[in-house]
């Protein structure tokens, strides 16, 4: 027997953790609690979840221009649901840090007036919220068990707080406003894969981008050496001490024989040559001059001082 829509969407909350609140309850979020484990957690009734997603959906469906949308998001887990919400309904996304002033001051370049806010976390976004509410602005926020509801009207009980969680419910959204406009049919399921909503680590991004450069790198590398020294040299990995390329083999160019000059002299080698004659005085014992005269250790004169007296 074939799961209905809201049956099917139901057990993939469940698998993506929607229904796990936290160990804290607020007093406007009762009424979405279902019960209370024995670690003190607080289970959500996701039958309620389903009902605000369509409300919500509906809401989104009853503007007509998709740009007057602003969904944000403060925290990493939901910025990657943001964007891509945006992307497949034609709202617009602020995805990081929310500009004090971009709903209230004019002066500002960024400063935008949205019919509708859509929100992750009212704990997180509370500026937005606040900008909102002096604006006029209907809001719209995923609220867990511990959430503050003030000045939100529209709240949808959910876990705000895991990256699965997240984005199945912006996927789930995403595919009720366009069923409610038309685009995809209602029995028709969505050819969007709900794992684009889920934030992703920057390090397993930078993994899965590393790997086909990797191998890229590699293949070239093999086939050079295969096809410019052949398989033996591809397989040895290294070239013997005694073993020459052919190409390496400068050839010899017919040209004049340089060849040592001639010494001049009678003697027709080095060792038959005439020892040297000495030119000047030799350097001997008794040809030293003499020390001049005057140099001789001067008599000490005294001069008092050694007789103490």
């Amino acid at each position: 027997m074939a799961l209905s829509q809201r049956e099917s969407d139901i057990q993939m909350m469940l698998a993506a953790d929607v229904h796990l609140g936290t160990k804290n309850c607020d007093y406007q979020m009762e009424r979405y609690v279902w019960k209370r484990r024995s670690d003190g957690i607080f289970i959500i009734n996701v039958g309620k979840t389903w009902d605000k997603l369509q409300l919500a959906a509906r809401i989104i469906v009853a503007i007509e221009n998709p740009q007057d949308i602003i969904v944000q998001s403060a925290r990493p887990y939901g910025q990657t649901a943001v964007l891509k919400f945006a992307q497949y309904t034609g709202a617009q996304a602020i995805a990081g840090r929310h500009t004090p002033g971009t709903f209230t001051n004019q002066l500002q370049t960024t400063f935008n007036e949205p019919r509708l806010l859509i929100l992750t976390d009212p704990r997180t976004d509370h500026q937005p919220i606040r900008e909102a509410a002096l604006g006029n602005i209907p809001t719209i926020a995923f609220c867990d068990t511990d959430s503050p509801m003030r000045h939100v009207d529209v709240g949808i009980p959910a876990n705000n707080k895991g990256k699965h969680s997240i984005g199945c419910l912006f996927w789930m959204l995403s595919r009720m406003v366009l069923q409610m406009r038309g685009t995809i049919r209602p029995g028709q399921p969505w050819d969007v894969m709900v794992d684009l909503f889920f934030y992703r680590e920057p390090e397993e991004v930078k993994d899965r981008e590393e790997e086909p450069a990797v191998a890229e790198f590699v293949a070239p590398t093999l086939a050079l050496a295969v096809d410019e020294w052949g398989p033996e040299g591809a397989t040895a990995g290294k070239w013997e001490a005694d073993v020459v390329p052919s190409a390496a083999i400068v050839p010899s160019i017919p040209g004049p024989e340089w060849t040592a000059p001639q010494v001049p002299g009678p003697a027709a080698s080095w060792d038959a040559a005439p020892p040297p004659v000495a030119t000047g005085v030799e350097w001997d014992a008794g040809s030293a001059p003499a020390a001049p005269v005057g140099w001789e250790a001067a008599p000490v004169v005294p001069s008092g001082w050694e007789s103490g007296h």
